[in-house]
This record gives C-alpha cells, structure tokens and sequence, in this order.
C-alpha cells in the first residue's frame, strides 16, 4: 500500500481521516533523518503512514549514517554492521534476497522467522511461561473465591439472623466483589506509574507480592470486615497486573507469533479459573473452618513462583530504550532473537518509533484524543462495547457463583464443587481452540456468532429453574451451564483485550488499553456485587434472563459499531476507523438484511458491494 493514499471510499463516501482539528500535508518521498515528522500539520493518518514504516523514503546514504550515529551515541560501534544489515531489512522486510549486504547466514535467520517461527531462543520461552503462571495467578484469584463462599458466608455470620436478607446481599456482594472495585477506583490507575517507576518486571514482581500477600490475609481472616480488606488489598494488584503482564509478552516477542503468544494471556487465565475451581474440590471435605481458609489461601503458590522466576527474564527492550537505556535493551534483545541480525533489527526499529512516539505526544493531552479524535473516539467506543459485553454476558456469574447457583437448583454442596469444577475445565479446554480461530475468523465474526447462542443458553438456565423435577432440573441447569461456557471461551473470551490492544494508534495505545482494563474491572465489580440482589428479586429466571437480554443487545452493538481488526496494518486500521459511524452502521444493517434473504430465504440476490475499497485484506463483513 502507498504511504501517500489515505482516502478510502466507504459504500460511496469518503472515509474522514483528516476530519477533527487535523489538516492534511503530502508526505515527502524523502526525509534528512528517520525520525523527521512534521507533528504540527502531519494528520493522523499521516503520523499512522509513518508508524508503519518509519524508516520507508530514507536513502541507504541516509539510514546508514543515523545508523552510525545511534551506534555511537549508544556505544554500540562494535556491532554496527548489524545494525546496518537490521536497519536495511527493517526498510525493504519483504526483500531480503535482494539486499546485497546480507550474507546467506542472514537470509537463513530471516527466512526461518517464517519457515521455522516458534523455533525461539529458551529465554523467550522461558518469559512466556512466566508470563502464563502470571494469567493463571490472575484466573486462580478469580475464581477460588467461588468454593470457598457457601463456607465462610456461614462461618463469618453474613449469613445469620444479624442481618436482613437485604444486607446479606450487600454484604455477599461487597467482599466478592471487593478485589474488582479496587481495581477499578484505584488499581488501573496504578498501572502507569509503577511501569514508570519500576519496569515490567518490577511491576509484575510487586502485583504478584500484593496476590501472595493477600492469600495468606485471605486465609487468616477472622471477621467478614478482615476478609473484605484483604480482598481490597489483592486487587490492587489486578489492574497492573492484567495490563502489564500482555504488553510485557508482547513487547518482548518476535512479530510473527507475537499475536499468539499475547493470546497466552486469556488461555492461561482461562486455566487458573479451572485451578481455581479444582481447589474448591480439593479442601472441600476438610474441617468447615480449615476448608474455605486452605481454598484461598492455596492461591499463595504461583504468584511466588512468578516473583522468584521474573527477574530471571530480561527486562523490555521497548522499556529500556524509552529510558535512554538503548545499550541494555541490545543485550535483552540479544538473549530474545535467534541472531545478531534479528536482535539489531528490532532494537533499531523500536528506538525510531519511541522517539517519533516522543515528538507525537509530546505538549498534547493524549487523554482527550481519546474522545476528541473522530478515529480515536469510534475506537474507544468499539473497545468500551467489547469490554463491558465481556462483563454483561453473564460470565462471571458463573465464575463467582456457580457453587451457589448449583446448590440452588437442588445440588448438595460437595456435588456443587464439583459441578462448579467442570465449568472451570470447560472454560480452559474451549480456550484452546480461540488460539487458532481468532486470526483464521476473525474478531468480529466470533462475537456475531456466538452471543446468539451465549443469550440462548443464559435463558434456558435460568428458565430451568421452573422445572419441578429435581433430576430434571439439575439436568438442565447444568447442561445450560455448561453449554454456556462451550460458546464463551472462543468468543467474549479472548476477544476484548486482543481487539482493545490493536484498535489504538500506537501513540496512545497504552492510555486506551488502560481505559478499556478500567471499564472491564468497573463492571466486572458491578455485576459481582449486583447479582445476590438480583437473585432475591427476580430469582434465578429474572436474574439469568437479565444477562440473556444484554446478550442479544451485546449482538446489536457488535454488529452496528465494532468493526473488523483482523490482520490489519495500522494504517488500514486508521482507515477502518475513519469510516463515520453512521455510515458503518447503515451498511452492516442492509448487510444483515441482504444474508437474511440470501442465506435464509435463499433468495438470488446480487452480492452487496464491500464496504471498503482499495485493500485487499480489509474485511468486508
């Protein structure tokens, strides 16, 4: 695609790239140095051109000369050819058999990045693992919670004659939903400033210490007022760590299996919620006051193996070169690539796009771009949608409830750990296939598919609660369950953070995956304190008919305002993002209608028209 073309026709309207306070400029053919970008006048689909590609219009003269000027600037002339070779293949990546400075034991190195991609060097693999102990820390948090509940409702009086129902409710909600408001109110907002101060690395060691430290509290609790502040304390931990732990991953990975491997994250959550669960099965015949102590208090392990394990990982090369140290990230980068080549390459491409990062944020307020933007708006509004739907589908109902919502259907309480369990497994098992369908489908078309069935199946759970017959019931409620989690795991489950992390222009990316975290964790602490209120008044059947309805909204939403992200290059994504909302809107309406009488009716129809024109891998859904 040609740097200079940024007017997209949309179904017969241009798209408004320059719309806002931008003006559009021609982008000269070439540029002094490689990080010349008129910030003042360059537009926002100019500035995403040059994110793409900052080192495309440089003469080899040119590049080769900044080049030996960043190697002495960073002390780094004893590699300086690598950094030419990388600088070069960063310029032209889809001609490297062309490029004569390249010897065949480059070539080989460069083309086994496709032909032999997830052969990586131990010490990428060995960060990945880390970070996946560090998603199922996230998960087991989550969910251990839900055996240990029927417990410690009794054993700590909430469930007693002292309080009303009404305050039984509150009370249920506010410690189960405890780690999720301090998350929201305090520890999103954490995520940015102990990035700045501490690192990656540090910052996962201190949100894996809050987690162990808050295990142990959890386990001694002596008073439901103990128990709530020790779950207030672990969520100040969940923000960063839920923020830092991908961007880290993704951060340190190679571009050709990064998608995948930040992917790892809601795979390896999805994993600890099953852990999670499988303690509830574990102590759940252990003394009734030792049993909800040892399931909270199990959650201690994996954050110390994260803390132990972490500083044996290098630290972000993106991180060290925003803080001038370009030298260190050399050496990360060095043990994170097969080669020299590769290692000079990434370093060089990521120094150049920092320091253009600089000058794009640099005197403008990034949090009002947000909103102020029209691309950046219809962003923020697609990634809110993606979030909050990953909350009011229901999800964590079960997550949180399950044990109580099997015991209410007529499960004793041992069979209720143990129904509560497979939800986890299912949960995990489903996630694995979300590993492959998300590039191969599509972010879109996962979510258009499954809330159908997510609504359905919410329904027929709650609905089953009329039938009389105990094994019936039990039955159905289950199956409902069950089939719930089947249809989550590869939809509403790895979609929201991979959609939220790759809707953002990179200038502001890190400001939106904090919006989008924050309002996951809003909701999330809404729904987990709302649900005993809604059980008491509606009952099961209004209560799962309520999440139900938002699915089918959730559908509605997806459809008329979240476009399509898969396998798109930032400046297609500044495109996509440009088309006006109406007119997205209108056109996936008379989409909707055209597959309804072709596909349904099977009418012949002429096929409708794409919607975006002049790139191949846009996807006209």
């Amino acid at each position: 695609m040609e740097p200079e073309k940024h007017e997209r026709k949309t179904d017969g309207v241009e798209s408004d790239v320059s719309h806002g306070s931008d003006e559009q400029i021609e982008i000269p053919s070439t540029k002094e140095h490689v990080t010349d970008v008129d910030v003042e006048h360059a537009s926002r689909a100019h500035l995403n051109a040059m994110f793409e590609n900052p080192l495309a219009g440089v003469s080899r003269e040119q590049l080769f000369a900044d080049v030996e000027a960043f190697c002495e600037k960073f002390d780094l002339m004893d590699h300086v050819e690598d950094f030419r070779k990388g600088a070069l293949v960063s310029q032209n990546p889809h001609s490297i058999h062309s490029l004569d400075i390249l010897t065949e034991e480059d070539r080989t190195a460069l083309d086994r990045e496709h032909t032999h991609k997830w052969s990586q060097p131990f010490m990428l693999w060995w960060l990945i693992v880390m970070c996946s102990l560090g998603a199922a820390v996230q998960g087991m948090d989550e969910t251990v919670n839900n055996g240990a509940q029927p417990y410690y409702l009794v054993r700590l009086g909430i469930k007693s004659d002292r309080f009303s129902q009404s305050m039984q409710d509150n009370l249920t909600g506010l410690v189960v939903g405890a780690p999720y408001l301090a998350c929201a109110i305090l520890g999103c907002w954490l995520t940015e400033p102990l990035n700045r101060l501490f690192a990656r690395r540090g910052t996962i060691f201190i949100s894996c210490l809050i987690a162990a430290v808050a295990s142990i509290w959890e386990g001694v609790a002596n008073s439901w007022v103990n128990l709530f502040l020790a779950r207030f304390f672990l969520g100040l931990g969940i923000g960063s760590k839920s923020t830092t732990v991908p961007v880290y991953a993704a951060e340190c990975s190679p571009a050709p299996i990064r998608g995948a491997l930040v992917m790892m994250w809601q795979m390896w959550t999805a994993f600890g919620i099953m852990l999670g669960n499988i303690m509830g099965v574990a102590f759940m015949n252990v003394g009734n006051d030792l049993n909800w102590r040892l399931m909270l208090g199990s959650t201690v392990v994996l954050p110390l193996i994260v803390c132990a394990q972490v500083y044996y990982c290098p630290e972000s090369p993106r991180w060290l070169v925003k803080k001038g140290r370009v030298r260190k990230a050399f050496e990360s980068f060095r043990v994170l690539r097969p080669s020299n080549i590769q290692a000079a390459r990434d370093l060089y491409y990521c120094y150049v796009n920092v320091e253009i990062e600089k000058k794009v944020s640099s005197g403008r307020s990034l949090v009002l771009e947000l909103f102020t933007i029209p691309r950046n708006r219809r962003a923020t509004l697609a990634s809110w949608i993606v979030m909050f739907m990953q909350q009011f589908c229901g999800v964590n109902v079960i997550a949180y409830y399950s044990t109580t919502i099997f015991t209410d259907s007529g499960y004793g309480l041992s069979n209720a750990l143990l129904a509560s369990m497979g939800t986890g497994i299912l949960n995990w098992v489903f996630a694995l296939p979300a590993f492959f369908t998300i590039d191969t489908y599509g972010r879109r078309f996962l979510l258009l598919v499954t809330f159908p069935f997510l609504s359905i199946f919410l329904f027929w759970t709650g609905f089953s609660f009329w039938i009389d017959a105990t094994k019936a019931r039990l039955a159905m409620v289950t199956t409902g369950m069950y089939l719930f989690e089947v249809f989550y795991s590869p939809g509403e489950g790895p979609v929201p953070f991979t959609y939220s992390a790759e809707a953002f222009p990179l200038h502001i990316r890190e400001l939106g995956m904090s919006w989008a975290t924050a309002t996951t964790w809003c909701f999330n602490f809404i729904l987990s304190f709302t649900w005993p209120h809604l059980l008491t008044a509606f009952k099961p059947q209004g209560a799962f008919g309520w999440y139900a309805a938002w699915c089918i909204v959730g559908w509605f939403l997806v459809l008329l305002f979240v476009p399509e992200t898969k396998a798109l290059t930032l400046e297609e994504l500044d495109q996509v993002f440009s088309v006006p909302t109406h007119k997205h809107a209108a056109y996936q309406i008379r989409s909707s209608v055209w597959f309804f009488k072709a596909k349904i009716l099977r009418q012949k129809l002429e096929p409708m028209p794409p919607f975006y024109e002049g790139a191949e891998k846009l996807v006209d859904s």
